[in-house]
């Protein structure tokens, strides 16, 4: 008899990256896929060792939050141990900026999303959506999660990401240079990666703002593959 799988999703925080109505999108194709699938809407269940240690697969959508010592641990552990770990755009790169071991262990924060033209600015969201390219990488034409997906252009918040060369980046995007910048080259980030921590194995994808970002067929893909791939 084949075992359950157990996928946890943790969302919350920042209403903007509508954490309810994109994790609700991932929920029937983990059933789909022989998860059990649990939703929790705050980090307060990562303290539960006992649950934790039964957690294949770890969803977090929960954006410029706080997390606690003890939460935290608790989900180090169960990566170490061997959960997996994903997510998408800020609900898993812009989390917890008051704990620096997350941010080493997940291996990129979001630092900025440079918008449009000031003259072009109305004050809404929209202020940072800019047309940019998600650039596959040598390892990414190859990798499970991206293979098969070419090059695609989107109009959304472009992640600028700080990261490290523990990373291995599946894609990447590069920030152009305008006037109106501080900068005077081009600068690329990760915008897909993944990292492996103990036993357990890590997921990012930077694109992925709102409903509309997650169900963009190429970024909904490489989510659905990313996930299963970062399962225990």
């Amino acid at each position: 008899m084949t075992s359950i799988k157990r996928a946890l999703i943790v969302r919350g925080g920042w209403d903007g990256h509508q954490p309810i109505e994109t994790t609700e999108v991932f929920i029937p194709f983990l059933e789909a896929n022989g998860y059990e699938v649990r939703v929790e809407e705050s980090p307060a269940i990562y303290a539960d060792a006992t649950y934790m240690a039964s957690v294949d697969l770890i969803q977090q959508t929960n954006t410029m939050n706080t997390i606690e010592k003890e939460e935290f641990l608790g989900l180090q552990e169960a990566i170490i141990n061997g959960a997996g770990f994903g997510g998408w755009h800020g609900g898993i790169a812009d989390s917890y900026r008051n704990t620096s071991d997350y941010l080493q262990m997940l291996g990129g924060q979001f630092a900025n999303h440079p918008g449009k033209a000031p003259e072009e600015r109305i004050g809404e969201q929209s202020d940072n959506y800019v047309p940019h390219m998600i650039n596959m990488t040598e390892l990414g034409k190859t990798h499970e999660i991206t293979a098969g997906i070419n090059d695609f252009e989107l109009t959304t918040e472009q992640y600028w990401v700080l990261h490290d060369s523990y990373d291995d980046v599946l894609a990447t995007t590069t920030q152009a240079v305008r006037p109106w910048d501080p900068w005077n080259r081009e600068i690329t980030s990760p915008a897909i990666w993944t990292r492996n921590w103990g036993k357990g194995k890590i997921f990012v994808i930077t694109c992925g703002h709102n409903l509309e970002i997650v169900l963009n067929s190429n970024v909904r893909t490489i989510i659905e593959r990313g996930l299963l791939w970062a399962s225990r």
